[in-house]
């Protein structure tokens, strides 16, 4: 819960940047919280915005930082995919204020974000974020995480087939069991999509654009599925 002084500086910032986005951070100096405000250098303010590095390290010489702040023009305060997906990387609270109006919310950063109805933003929370991120939950396996620039699959790069075995998979055409992956061709020239099997006829996926899912494995995913990998454990496959 913010205090009202806090919740009053931010509302004046918020009206004074108007109507481009206002941006600030609440930190720590001796035993009072304080609002510091920031120039938003982001080259789109009206959408986005940036804090310096310098304005940054003014406001740490000053205290410690306990939260980032910024505004919402003319929309109201629930946190973006890009917001909830900045605020998980900062691992620090993330104040947003609609202006006008004066409604905020506050987003905390979660370690991991939810397996199911998670949003899309590609090279992080994307399908293979979701492989990556179900292997470390309930297998206790770090898979690599790989560069992957938005529409790499309209380029020829392949990115997939490049990689899995890198990753500790090998390909198979044996019966499905839980966790194997399930590499797919959705509206593409080559493979640009992958799911983890569940068992009972269950496929957990992320589609672009839309929010992770469990779906029934057959008819259109069973029709674009190129090919099944598995994890590689020890001496499991030679």
């Amino acid at each position: 819960m913010l205090s009202q002084r806090l919740i009053s500086a931010i509302e004046k910032h918020a009206a004074a940047a108007y109507p481009h986005e206002c941006c600030g951070l609440i930190i720590r100096a001796t035993r009072q919280r304080r609002y510091i405000p920031c120039s938003n250098s982001h080259e789109n303010p009206r959408e986005h915005f940036m804090i310096s590095a310098q304005a940054w390290a003014d406001a740490e010489d000053m205290g410690e930082v306990l939260a980032i702040v910024h505004s919402h023009p003319d929309a109201g305060p629930h946190a973006s995919s890009d917001d909830l997906k900045s605020c998980h990387d900062s691992g620090l609270p993330w104040v947003i204020m609609s202006w006008p109006g004066g409604e905020y919310t506050v987003t905390t950063p979660a370690d991991t974000p939810p397996i199911l109805r998670r949003p899309f933003i590609h090279g992080s929370w994307d399908c293979y974020g979701l492989i990556r991120d179900w292997y470390q939950q309930e297998r206790g396996i770090e898979l690599p995480d790989f560069q992957r620039d938005d529409n790499w699959w309209t380029r020829g790069e392949n990115l997939y087939v490049k990689h899995y075995a890198e990753a500790g998979f090998y390909s198979h055409a044996d019966e499905l069991q839980v966790g194997d992956v399930i590499l797919m061709q959705y509206k593409a020239d080559e493979i640009n999509h992958a799911g983890i099997y569940l068992g009972d006829g269950k496929m957990l996926h992320h589609m672009y654009g839309k929010l992770s899912e469990v779906v029934p494995y057959g008819g259109m995913w069973r029709e674009r599925t190129m090919l099944t990998l598995r994890y590689q454990n020890g001496d499991e496959h030679s």
